[in-house]
């Protein structure tokens, strides 16, 4: 795990844009061009962007920033793809539990997830596992390309809580 640089970019953009062209777990325009995309999640301070690696190789990337402006700063927010040959190796655990990390030391009161796609199982029980809980549901809020419209739920974990094992 580290932070993401610029020479980066060659391998984070494949895995952005795999994930939005399948259109399965995020709400971003599958026909999202590369230069829109750097944009979109090479975020510079306060934010910040990360990469899970192996030798080299970018297996996953996520990006972390306060969620909303002036008085919603205090709330952090991110968002994590992992490359599609890496999943199931616990890179998004990696990632998740980083962005934790720094929420808790840059003095987050708490982390909210906006969007998470109903149907994106292990995402949803990996946040659960890490504390999170979801406060909503926006029902049908999601155009799934096989499931239909899904709900995305909004996941909260209170930072003051005790931190939950590993």
């Amino acid at each position: 795990m580290r932070e993401a640089t610029g020479d980066d970019w060659p391998q984070i953009w494949p895995i952005i844009r795999e994930v939005i062209r399948e259109q399965t777990t995020f709400a971003y325009d599958p026909g999202m061009g590369e230069a829109d995309a750097r944009r979109m999640w090479m975020l510079g301070a306060p934010a910040r962007t990360v990469v899970a690696v192996s030798d080299d190789q970018v297996l996953g990337t996520a990006n972390m920033y306060p969620n909303r402006p002036g008085p919603g700063s205090h709330v952090a927010s991110a968002s994590f793809m992992v490359d599609a040959a890496a999943r199931g190796r616990r890179v998004g655990r990696t990632l998740v539990e980083d962005m934790i990390d720094w929420a808790r030391r840059g003095g987050f009161a708490a982390v909210q997830f906006n969007a998470v796609v109903e149907t994106n199982v292990s995402a949803v029980h990996l946040y659960e596992d890490l504390g999170f809980r979801t406060i909503g549901i926006a029902p049908g809020a999601f155009r799934h390309p096989i499931e239909g419209d899904v709900g995305l739920r909004i996941m909260w974990l209170d930072l003051h809580d005790e931190a939950p094992p590993r």
